[in-house]
């Protein structure tokens, strides 16, 4: 699975490849972007076919060694929370692979991001300390709301609970 990275997340990563990857997973691929809210480094990344989004908080210099032990966890966690049979999960995280990084990107996907950024996240971070947001509770309610795609509507968690039903 690749997740395309902005600048800022590059930065804090260690092999991204500055030329876009292939992508080998029949799930797709996502955008990834950090931003700082609260004085802490958060991470929201963004399925591209989806716009499904999972938000990482407080995230540490040792979090970016291996982003995967926190964003797959995630990503799982969301999936049966929406409601997802445990054979799909399975058939889910084995369809991820291992998690490459570049740097090309797609304004219409950090679009997605920014809105989420500003209009979800920020709100909810006037309410409650960054430190003390759920990140599968954020993650599922940006992720339960309609949203547009080259003027087409949809749900991204149905979406892409009908993706991970079809593998």
């Amino acid at each position: 699975m690749i997740i395309h990275c902005s600048r800022k997340l590059a930065d804090k990563l260690a092999g991204v490849s500055e030329t876009p990857l292939t992508e080998t997973s029949p799930l797709g691929s996502w955008h990834g972007h950090l931003f700082t809210m609260d004085r802490r480094q958060c991470g929201v990344f963004c399925h591209d076919a989806s716009r499904y989004v999972l938000f990482i908080p407080a995230l540490r210099k040792v979090d970016f060694a291996d982003l995967g032990k926190l964003f797959r966890p995630l990503y799982l966690a969301s999936l049966a929370a929406f409601g997802a049979a445990p054979n799909q999960i399975r058939k889910a995280e084995l369809a991820l692979g291992p998690l490459r990084f570049d740097t090309a990107i797609d304004r219409s996907v950090q679009g997605a991001i920014r809105i989420v950024q500003t209009q979800d996240l920020e709100w909810l971070a006037r309410e409650t300390p960054v430190i003390d947001l759920d990140p599968l509770a954020v993650s599922c309610r940006v992720s339960h709301r309609p949203t547009t795609i080259h003027g087409k509507s949809l749900w991204p968690d149905l979406v892409m609970l009908e993706a991970v039903a079809q593998l």
